[in-house]
């Protein structure tokens, strides 16, 4: 199982980059992989090529490894410190870069949110920025997402939602690698929100004999031709068609 974790923490020693390793062992741990093979992905390091990216137009040598990490990655964990109650630009550029370069690099992918910040208070930042960025881009997003405010570190709760998040991924990682038709789970987009940007659509993968997604991400089948129902359409699990889950405080 490759596990990737894309750490955007700026500073030495990182509380970024810190819980990106603690839900990479868990992880690991839950999967039966070895923690000596996660690949970390620290963003400060590529902040200048990301730039050039977008002036440009190709990733530079070391980006361009970092998108193939990423893309091939079995299980994604990404890490943000929340700036401005949401994600920070480096981050967000650096996924910006990646689905410009290869639209479909993230489609499929189960990936685990999580972010750090000072307070307790900006943890709806997993729901309302890091959720749909990761579902517009058609990954498949852990129900459970971690967020850690300062005062969390040493405290018992963290553990307990690292641990969930992370077995999580690895159920997913796994079913993902058993069935690749999951890396390609088709995503249905619906129109502009109330602030004009794309509102992403639930993604379900279709049952044959069934009909075609509903926007809650379940549809029910009809009558097949022996007379039997027919299966309607499951959604992926994780998608926007699923439970809202993952808050955590």
């Amino acid at each position: 199982m490759r596990i990737v974790v894309v750490s955007a923490g700026l500073s030495v020693p990182s509380s970024t980059r810190l819980l990106g390793d603690r839900l990479a062992s868990a992880a690991a741990a839950s999967a039966g992989a070895d923690p000596a093979g996660v690949r970390v992905v620290e963003l400060r390091d590529l902040a200048v090529q990301i730039a050039h990216t977008f002036t440009n137009g190709f990733p530079g040598p070391a980006l361009s490894e970092a998108f193939d990490a990423v893309s091939g990655a079995d299980g994604l964990i990404v890490v943000t410190p929340v700036f401005s109650a949401s994600y920070s630009g480096l981050f967000k550029s650096f996924f910006d870069a990646l689905s410009s370069t290869d639209p479909e690099a993230l489609t499929g992918t189960p990936v685990l949110i999580a972010a750090t910040g000072g307070s307790a208070r900006h943890s709806l930042v997993l729901d309302h920025a890091l959720r749909p960025l990761f579902s517009y881009l058609r990954a498949v997003v852990v129900p459970t997402g971690v967020y850690a405010a300062s005062e969390d570190w040493g405290a018992e709760g963290l553990n307990a939602r690292i641990g969930r998040a992370a077995g999580e991924l690895a159920a997913l990682a796994a079913g993902a690698g058993a069935d690749p038709a999951l890396r390609q789970a088709p995503t249905s987009v619906r129109g502009p929100g109330p602030d004009g940007r794309p509102s992403p659509g639930p993604t379900a993968v279709p049952v044959p004999g069934g009909p075609g997604p509903s926007q809650g991400g379940l549809a029910g089948g009809g009558l097949g031709r022996d007379g039997h129902p027919s299966p309607g359409v499951a959604a992926v699990p994780g998608g926007r068609g699923s439970a809202e889950g993952g808050l955590a405080g």
